[in-house]
């Protein structure tokens, strides 16, 4: 879609959908967005396209942005030589997977964002990278000589470059096309593998996984993989217990870290020292529904009150911060205000002490590592001693250390955070990106039905609830998903994440309301899922519809990388809707994605975590648990509560109302209350234990 409103310099973005688009509105670049008028107007001219991807919450792309694209005498540069194209990666995935993976195979496996890429009118790259200067420094080529040096090499040596953007394409459509070994389907032997290489990549002194640079992400889906693996192991399994020392140890560091908002709650980007203390400071929502799965997870197996916290903390963060007035969840916090990254989020000693007092002021700083000489240097002031908050010291040190009792010590430091909190709000906060994207909102729809069931919090599953309404009334036209919206406008595209992703989220909530509307809208999402995206040849499904604008490549793509791929997530939707609806067509097309992604997984499982989950779901067998009795019957309840209470990875969960008309699902079928009593049916691969009536019992036959 092209904007009709233009600036003097040309730039088309003003009524972009994207809040990052419309940042560079004012920018002297004759900035289009992506569509068939940008498209047409290089073929027109000539000109090879100028693509720049990135998001709004990307601190370097507002670098970038401040350096060149707002400088009238690099902007004259770019429109008297290129047809300049602004694309918001979180609205249009598909470009960014594609150029960015020219742009990897032309840096050495080197990626990111702002994204910089120069294509030829057929939009085949030729050249591509990332963040530029404007002029050479930190070791990397200015922007402005770059874009002299590509302009003149088109003037003069275009054969060259079209043969070089001929084999690069080649490139990239290998690269987005994962093959299948016939007959070589993925087991449970090859997650039982795949755990084994995960936990080698892990840094056993503060956890999460290392990567040979200093940043860490949380490790969510790796952390996901090692617990299913240890779950199946005997209790004396050593590598059990060394797939559990890593999840505690990473989950707890991160808990204690910068990376975890110690006053807001919610989780940063990622850590960029290993230590988990100086975060990227953006917030994205994908990631606190990511995060807060693997805490959900690990307080149903270890019961540790501080998983639940963090979960329970991370929920209310996005209810507070996150969510529209109309029910569903925006898609990011900036890391940077004011012009400076952080800002919003650190402290000197001076500032707490002067807003707690020195009696409160000194516990606080004890416990979260405050001090005069600050515990970071921001680039921006290196002089300033600046402090981002971490739980250096427990608890128990600090009331030791300071001689207070345990109980006053929480007592006061949970009294000083709400103050600190209370005067942070009033700093400028950090800009929020405001569109609501389908594919994260899933996530997020996921996360917070299973911590409203684990946590026995209501409201989390009432805000899923209205998420996945605002969704369904926005973002559900004429039998297709829009994958983004903005102020009343959405974007008429989605993809393959987007379908799955939703998918995910309504059965979740279906197993937490069991409101059979969420199940059967999942079955009509699956419906179109594989009408549009599926490939009926080889198995799997693409990543663009079969009605979506022709690309220089379609792909068919498993990696699980920031979130979790498209492939992965309806991997699992398809075994939880096959043993649910006893859809054989479902588990046929299950089994087929086992060996389509064989070869791929078995190369790459750091990149493949998810999909491995739904290998593990595939191979071990689902727990299917069918709950019969009223539903407020307090003894119906209390079987429920000890179902969400269990960590069970592979769980399909129904409940009848045994008044009501007989149901559809083959779980539920024959299956009556056991002596009048609300009673619990539990069946693991086509085998059924007797029923039980009482929460110890149904406990014993989980566990």
């Amino acid at each position: 879609m092209t904007s009709t409103s233009a600036t003097a310099s040309g730039n088309l973005l003003r009524t972009a959908t994207s809040p990052y688009l419309r940042q560079h509105a004012d920018n002297p670049v004759a900035w289009h967005e992506w569509g068939p008028a940008a498209l047409a107007a290089a073929r027109k001219s000539d000109k090879p396209i100028f693509l720049s991807i990135g998001y709004a919450a990307c601190h370097w792309c507002h670098v970038m942005a401040h350096e060149s694209f707002e400088d009238p005498a690099i902007a004259a540069i770019l429109n008297d030589h290129f047809i300049n194209i602004k694309v918001d990666r979180e609205e249009r995935p598909d470009l960014d997977e594609i150029y960015m993976q020219a742009t990897l195979a032309l840096n050495q496996g080197q990626g990111g964002w702002p994204m910089s890429v120069w294509l030829t009118p057929d939009l085949k790259p030729f050249f591509a990278g990332t963040y530029f200067p404007p002029r050479a420094r930190y070791g990397r080529p200015g922007f402005v000589e770059l874009c002299e040096a590509v302009a003149k090499a088109w003037r003069e040596h275009r054969t060259d470059i079209v043969t070089q953007a001929e084999r690069l394409t080649e490139v990239v459509r290998e690269g987005l096309q994962p093959g299948g070994v016939p007959g070589a389907a993925l087991t449970l032997a090859t997650v039982d593998e795949a755990a084994e290489t995960l936990a080698s990549g892990f840094d056993t002194v503060s956890g999460g996984m290392l990567s040979g640079t200093t940043n860490k992400f949380p490790p969510s889906m790796a952390l996901e993989v090692l617990l299913r693996a240890a779950h199946r192991r005997p209790a004396e399994d050593k590598a059990r217990a060394r797939y559990l020392h890593m999840l505690t140890l990473t989950l707890d560091h991160m808990a204690a870290g910068g990376i975890y908002d110690q006053l807001g709650g919610g989780i940063h980007r990622y850590s960029t020292d290993v230590e988990w203390h100086v975060p990227h400071f953006e917030k994205m929502l994908y990631d606190q529904a990511l995060v807060t799965r693997i805490y959900l997870d690990a307080f149903q197996y270890t019961a540790r009150p501080l998983y639940a916290r963090i979960a329970r903390e991370i929920c209310d963060y996005v209810l507070d911060d996150l969510t529209a007035p109309e029910g569903g969840f925006y898609s990011t916090r900036d890391a940077d205000s004011e012009g400076e990254e952080g800002r919003y989020y650190v402290w000197t000693r001076a500032e707490v002490l002067a807003a707690l007092g020195e009696e409160d002021g000194v516990l606080f700083c004890a416990h979260y590592d405050v001090r005069d000489s600050g515990n970071w240097r921001d680039p921006h002031h290196p002089q300033v001693p600046k402090n981002v908050l971490r739980a250096l010291r427990d608890v128990d040190c600090c009331s030791k250390m300071l001689s207070v009792d345990k109980a006053e010590l929480c007592e006061r430091l949970g009294r000083a955070r709400r103050q600190l909190l209370t005067l942070r709000a009033g700093r400028v906060a950090p800009a929020r990106d405001e569109k609501i994207l389908c594919e994260w909102n899933g996530q997020m729809i996921a996360t917070l039905a299973r911590a409203g069931t684990v946590l026995d919090e209501p409201r989390y599953v009432a805000a899923a609830t209205r998420a996945a309404d605002f969704i369904l009334q926005h973002q559900w036209c004429a039998g297709r998903l829009h994958r983004s919206y903005h102020d009343g406008r959405t974007l008429p595209v989605a993809f393959l994440s987007d379908y799955a992703c939703f998918i995910d989220g309504l059965l979740e909530l279906y197993e937490a309301t069991f409101e059979p509307r969420w199940l059967d809208m999942a079955a009509t999402l699956h419906t179109a899922t594989q009408q549009h995206y599926g490939d009926a040849r080889e198995g799997g499904f693409f990543f663009t519809a079969d009605d979506h604008e022709a690309l220089i490549a379609r792909s068919k793509d498993l990696r699980d990388a920031a979130v979790p791929s498209g492939n992965s997530v309806h991997l699992l939707n398809l075994l939880r809707l096959g043993a649910l609806l006893g859809d054989h067509a479902a588990q046929k097309c299950a089994a087929q994605m086992l060996v389509t992604f064989a070869r791929a997984v078995r190369q790459s499982p750091w990149s493949s975590e998810r999909f491995l989950c739904g290998v593990e779901f595939a191979t071990a067998g689902p727990v299917e648990i069918a709950v019969v009795g009223p539903r407020a019957d307090e003894r119906t309840q209390a079987l429920l509560r000890t179902v969400y209470a269990c960590y069970l990875p592979n769980r399909v969960l129904a409940w009848h109302d045994p008044a009501q008309p007989n149901t559809r699902l083959p779980m539920l079928a024959n299956r009556p209350p056991l002596d009048g009593q609300p009673t619990a049916y539990v069946c693991r691969r086509g085998t059924c234990a007797p029923p039980v009536t009482t929460p110890a019992a149904l406990a014993a036959l989980l566990t």
